[in-house]
Formats: C-alpha cells, structure tokens, sequence
C-alpha cells in the first residue's frame, strides 16, 4: 500500500502545520458583524472601466498575453493560445442563500456574456466566494470549457451538471494545449457547511506556457510554501495574490494574507509583477473595502519597487504583460 501524503488525513486534508483557532469572543461577533452588514451598504468599492470584451475575444486567437481583474478571486488570463478564469463567481452573494450571505458590492469587470471562449476554470477550493456553481454552470454551458478542481471538488460539480472536470492533488500537473496547469499548496482550508471541513483540497494554481508563467495562489495565509513554489515552478510574470479579508487578525491570520504578507509572498515566488486580487467585492471581514490596495502599495513603495511591478487595477481593466 502506497504511503499516504502528509497532507492527507483519515477523512480529508490538512496544513503542513497546524493553524491556531480564535475563539469564541473573537468568531461569534465577527459572524453577529457579518449578518448585520448584509443590510447595509459600505464606502470604498473599487473603481472600474467600461469594458465589452471585444479585444479580449478577438485576442483569444491572437494570443497578446493579458489580465483582466472581473472582481474578488477573478481573474481572466490570455497567454500563450489558452484563455482561463481563476474562482469564477458572477453571483451576488457569496452564499448558498441567493437573499442572504455576504453582498458583492462591486458588480463584476466584465458581463459573463462578453467572455471570450474559455479553454479552462481553475478552481482554488470549495468556500463559497471561490467555488460559485451558478457561474460555473453558465461557463459549462458551451460545451468547450474544462473545469480543473482540488481533490474531492469533483463530486459537486458533477452533481451539478458539471462533467469535464478534472481532480488534482498538490504538484499534480495536466497539459492543456500549449501549457502545463499545476495544483500547488496553500494555507487555508475548506467546508461549504458544519460537517465538511476540511473535507477536500484547497490550493493554488500555477500555469507554465512557452512565453509566460502565471501564479494564482488562492486562499492563503503566509507560508514556506511559497518559497518551495518559485523554487519548483517560478520564476512568473504574473502573481495574483489575495490581498483582502484579514481582519479581524486574531481569526484570519493563519489563512489570508495581509497586504504586506501578500506582497512578500510575491517576492518569495519570485514574480516580475504582483497583482492584488481578493478585496473590495464582497462583505467578508472587518477591513474598509478600500484598505487593502492602498496599504499594498503603501508597502511597495515602502520596499523601493515600481508602480510597474505592483498593480491594483480597476475592475474590468485589460492590461497587457
């Protein structure tokens, strides 16, 4: 008998090491704030651009790699003949509740209808605001579009409708036309409900074209991981790296980057340019929606790098790299 990965459990998954748990007077007012602010607005929504999609359905067959922020974990990238999104959710909750959970206050970059075709989804892990299965019908609708997922996410997808779907373990690799699509660690963990947590696989996604190299690192706290990942699969031209959702500390520290941790992990990749992704979109934790990038860049200027490798970009921005 094969010997088990250390990341596996009985019945599941975990971290390399063990993440402490805040307690009770930290999570039951965090979830009291959470309910509340489902019932009110918030200042600091993040600025955006009108974009039809036309350049980038016209540039799926020219290839000109870009990168589109849609909005939270969304993120459309061309490169090297393949077009793919990162946690896909067009919804306007991150809940299975379509009334309730919490709001997208900033409305996706892009109509899902002005997509260009899409090759492949990758999918980080299974908490609602990554894993939407009412996008990721609409996107398996076309018949065309591969649906890449962490161990055991499988099974949601296909009870869904959802059958070109594809399960990988940490370091697990697939080839999709012209590129290598790698599952890689993170920090964090999983659970759509009370008893499934930690059930299946969380992670990031790396993919390795001829002319670029893309790092999505999903959820995730700080982590040696990262170092291990430029090492192996680096260096990238591209990182997106979650920069929102860490307050309170206390509670999500061990499992969301902070602004300062997200730009180090960058470097720790070794990534050319760090795109800060995971803010402003839904009401998930105590931050002002508009902390988040100001205190990114505050940190890279802080560190001597360049608005050129640093980007908080309006939603629905196409920018070339």
């Amino acid at each position: 008998m094969a010997e088990r990965p250390a990341h596996h459990t009985r019945s599941g998954f975990r971290n390399a090491v063990p993440l402490p748990r805040a307690g009770l007077d930290v999570t039951v007012p965090f979830f009291l704030r959470r309910t509340a602010g489902f019932f009110r607005s918030r200042p600091g929504v993040p600025s955006a651009v009108a974009n039809d999609g036309a350049f980038l359905r016209d540039n799926a067959r020219h290839s000109s790699p870009t990168v589109t922020w849609i909005g939270h974990a969304t993120v459309l990238v061309q490169m090297d003949h393949v077009s793919f999104l990162t946690d896909p959710t067009w919804s306007s909750t991150a809940s299975p509740l379509a009334l309730l959970g919490p709001r997208r206050f900033a409305s996706p970059g892009l109509a899902l209808a002005a997509l260009p075709p899409i090759d492949f989804v990758l999918v980080s892990h299974n908490h609602y605001d990554h894993l939407d299965l009412a996008t990721l019908r609409r996107l398996a609708a076309g018949d065309r579009t591969r649906f890449l997922v962490p161990l055991r996410v499988g099974a949601l997808l296909r009870s869904a409708g959802i059958h070109a779907v594809e399960e990988l373990d940490w370091w697990d690799v697939r080839r999709i036309g012209e590129v290598d699509v790698h599952f890689v660690p993170s920090q964090h963990w999983s659970g759509r409900g009370v008893t499934d947590q930690s059930a299946t696989l969380w992670g990031g996604w790396v993919v390795v074209g001829p002319t670029r190299r893309f790092y999505f690192a999903g959820d995730t706290g700080y982590f040696a991981g990262f170092g291990e990942i430029g090492r192996r699969l680096g260096p990238f031209g591209i990182a997106a790296l979650p920069i929102g959702a860490y307050e309170p500390q206390a509670m999500m520290r061990p499992v969301h980057l902070d602004p300062e941790e997200a730009l180090q992990a960058g470097l720790d990749v070794g990534a050319a340019v760090m795109l800060g992704v995971h803010y402003g979109t839904f009401d998930l934790t105590d931050e002002p929606l508009d902390e988040p990038p100001r205190r990114f860049q505050e940190e890279a200027r802080r560190r001597g790098l360049t608005a050129e490798r640093v980007w908080t970009p309006p939603l629905g921005e196409t920018r070339p790299w």
